[in-house]
Formats: structure tokens, sequence, C-alpha cells
């Protein structure tokens, strides 16, 4: 099948070999004129050399887009997220799922900006990104080309990849000439670590392999104990001192690492299919999490609670397989979004050696009722003996049911 004709294309650009590759790639196969957008997620890497390589790669100075989203992630995606609680299969963060909404968002405004035709990444064809990326694209822009190399071109091994960067004169890392012990992905929310030592899950990780926090074993004996505000439901400040939200999740991240908080090894179900193993560490966002049910757990009435942690498996779903940009996500979001109003006030955070505790939590709008719970008397109206009539109207079903199963059995 001959490819479409495409006059330019944006495409999602770290630096790395791969996408490197995948530049020269698109040069080559299709001809087209390349913009290359590279995002500031936090993950800690230099930005500006992925700017001298494409420009070594023959892109034009103005076709190279670089730009710091770090407030805008952790603004309109990561504190989205948190205010549901968000946990995909229990345990895991979504550290990674949530950054492709807001990648893809800028690809397409890029393509708008530019006029082009087309998009593409450099997910694989096995992964959970392919996806995430590519519903983003058309549910932002429906009438997009996306190019999908890794599913179109015709190398068969990492081999093959090195001859072809070797042939058009790409630099080649060191360690990239033979094999990479694992894969990388990382932003401010987290790190994720997939692949060849990772592979087989009845081995334990190496230690090598975590970036983010310190081993728990190693963390200080002491404890470390600060508080944290919240504003209808959003983190605004640690230990009283007002921050951004990327600030104060890199705070987070800082005293995550410190106390060896949030490391995960987890097998996954991917949505397209197969299991996979990955050694996950998101030390700010484990904080966020228990904080947040925190303060929630004093503001808000058991029905909403109840309901949000209904709802939050389907809505953990919906971004981890990539439906960010739909009608069902932001029918949710505005559903958590209204839980959230009164969702203020703040809590006490104690880490110690991996372990994140909530030892105290105080709101304007705090629902618990000291003179209703205390077990001390004479201190409020509340009449033990409305249990009564209470248990037998919820227990009378079950009693009827018991009735007719005795009659039945004779």
């Amino acid at each position: 099948m001959s490819k479409p004709a495409i006059k330019k294309v944006v495409l999602a650009y770290s630096g790395g070999l791969d996408t490197s590759i995948i530049l020269k790639w698109l040069q080559t196969e299709y001809g087209a004129e390349v913009i290359t957008f590279t995002a500031d997620l936090g993950q800690g890497e230099e930005l500006e050399p992925a700017r001298a390589k494409a420009l070594a790669a023959g892109v034009k100075p103005e076709n190279i887009f670089i730009e710091d989203v770090r407030e805008e992630f952790v603004r309109d995606f990561v504190f989205p997220m948190f205010r549901a609680n968000t946990v995909y299969e229990g345990q895991y963060l979504l550290g990674t799922s949530i950054a492709r909404p807001l990648i893809a968002q800028k690809q397409i405004e890029i393509a708008r900006k530019m006029g082009a035709d087309a998009v593409s990444h450099g997910s694989t064809g096995k992964g959970n990104d392919q996806v995430r990326y590519e519903v983003a694209y058309y549910a932002l822009e429906p009438d997009i080309h996306v190019i999908a190399p890794w599913r179109e071109w015709d190398f068969k091994s990492r081999e093959a990849l090195l001859e072809f960067a070797e042939q058009h004169q790409i630099q080649i890392a060191k360690d990239k000439r033979g094999e990479a012990p694992f894969s990388v992905d990382a932003n401010l929310l987290h790190s994720s670590s997939e692949g060849k030592v990772l592979e087989d899950p009845a081995v334990e990780a190496p230690e090598f392999v975590y970036m983010r926090t310190i081993a728990p074993e190693d963390a200080p004996d002491k404890a470390t104990v600060f508080t944290m505000d919240f504003e209808k439901g959003d983190p605004t400040a640690i230990d009283g001192v007002k921050m951004s939200p990327a600030t104060l999740l890199t705070k987070l991240n800082e005293l995550g690492y410190a106390n060896g908080v949030g490391r995960l090894d987890l097998v996954e179900n991917r949505y397209v299919g197969m299991k996979s193993r990955g050694v996950y560490e998101t030390p700010g966002g484990t904080i966020l999490l228990a904080a947040h049910r925190g303060i929630e757990s004093i503001t808000l009435d058991r029905g909403s609670m109840h309901l949000k942690d209904e709802l939050m498996p389907r809505y953990a779903e919906l971004i981890y397989n990539g439906f960010w940009f739909t009608p069902e996500r932001e029918m949710l979001q505005a559903a958590i979004d209204h839980s959230q109003a009164m969702v203020n006030g703040q809590v006490t955070v104690k880490l110690y050696k991996g372990n994140t505790t909530i030892i105290g939590r105080t709101s304007p709008y705090s629902l618990y009722d000291q003179d209703l719970v205390t077990f001390e008397e004479g201190k409020v109206a509340y009449d033990h003996n409305d249990a009564s009539g209470f248990i037998k109207l919820n227990a009378l079903r079950l009693r009827v049911a018991a009735k007719r199963d005795k009659r039945v059995k004779g």
C-alpha cells in the first residue's frame, strides 16, 4: 500500500535514539517536513540537547518546539485525577497514563498553528501509549492523519534500527549499542521502568532500577512530619507555605524520596490484552493520595465518599485506556469536582521508612462531631434506643426470607 502524501508532520520528540530514528524515517519514507515537539513534564532531563539533535537532523529552527508544561500538567491533569483518588487495579497511580493526553493536545495545537496534516509518536505496537496518543489525536482533530512508525516500518530487530541510525549519522550513545537493561519513562508525577531485567515477575527488581526513592530500609530512623493544606480538593500549601501545583508536587517528591515512599512492583493488565510487569515510583503522588483521603474523611459525607469510591475504578480505567478527552470522563469529572466544594482544610502527615500515615485532620467544614461519637455521657442528643428500630427495619427483609426458608424446609 502506497503511503499517503504528507506535507508536514508533528512528532512527539524526546531526542532519544528511537524518536531520532523516527524523525529521519519520516523524512526519508514520507518526504515530509518534520516539526518536533518536546515537552518538559518534569522528567529531570536537560531538553536543549533535543533541539541540537533536531537541528542536526535537518529540522528548521522554527519547526522545533520545546515547552515547559509542568504547571499545566499538574494543575489540569494530575490534580483533577487525584480529586477522584484514582488508582488503577488497586495500586497504580497512572503516572504515565495521565501525561499522554497533554502531549497529544500540544501536538494538535502545533499542527493547527503550523498547518501540519499529520502527527506521529514513538510508541510501540504492543503497549498502551499508542492507544492513548491516537484516541486523543482523533478526539481533538478527527481528520488528522496519524503515523505510527513502529506499526509501519520494516525494522525487525534492534540491530536493524542501529544500522539505520549509523547509515544516517544519527548519534548513538555507547550504552545503546548493547541491550539496555530496562526502559524508563518519567515525569513530575512518577517514573516507570519496564522490560529486560524486569520481565520475569518472579525475580525481585534490582536496586539500581529505582531512581525516585531511596530504599525504605535506608530511610532515616526519625519520622518526617508536616502539614498539607487543601482548597476544593487540591493541595495548596506545605507547612503553611503556599506553592504552585508543580512546585508543591516537587516538594512532595523530595519528601517521599528521602523517606523511601512510593515504590510499586506491579503486574498489570494492559489495555491491548497482555500482562506486563513494571516498577513504578510515585513518591509525591503516594503522599498526595493519602493526604487527600485524609481531608475527605472529615469533609465528605458517607454517601458522597462511597459513591466516589464506586465511580473511581471506572474513571481510572478511562485514564489508563486513553479516554481522557471523552464525554464520559468529563461527566465523571464534573461529579467528582462537585463533591470537592468543601474539601478544604489541613492534614498532618507522617512519613517513616516507606510508610505514609495521616495523623491529624482539621477543617472549617468538618462533619466530624465529637459530641456524637464520644463515650462520655450527657454530651449529646443521641438516643441509643433509636438504634433498635433502625436495626429491625434493616433486618426486616432478612427475617422475612428466613421465615420463608424455614417454612419451605418444613
